[in-house]
């Protein structure tokens, strides 16, 4: 199994619509890849290592596949239609990771 996360820096400026993105980007991803997708976790940064600090993260994405292949395969086809909906929640650009989980 993989996890693929996708993890929106935040800051000062950081905007993120959490409604929009857990009621609106999220289903929509889940519906297009349908079977290949495991598994979806979304979290919310609250705070950082010091009391009073921004979460290095607004938001987190974690989405389970089988395998790289089946991520690629299911996700690629379709990359440009998530893309065209991340202005409708934010205004920060995501940087992905790919984990293999091994626990």
């Amino acid at each position: 199994m993989i996890k693929v996360s996708v993890m929106y820096p935040n800051g000062p400026k950081t905007k993120f619509d959490s409604e929009y993105y857990k009621n609106s980007h999220l289903p929509m991803i889940a519906e297009t890849l349908g079977d290949s997708l495991k598994g979806i976790e979304f979290n919310i940064g609250i705070g950082g290592r010091v009391p009073g600090e921004l979460a290095p993260y607004v938001a987190i994405a974690h989405l389970t596949f089988d395998s790289i292949e089946s991520f690629q395969s299911s996700f690629g086809p379709h990359a440009e239609k998530f893309a065209a909906d991340v202005p409708n929640y934010t205004n920060v650009e995501g940087e992905l990771q790919i984990s293999e989980i091994v626990s």
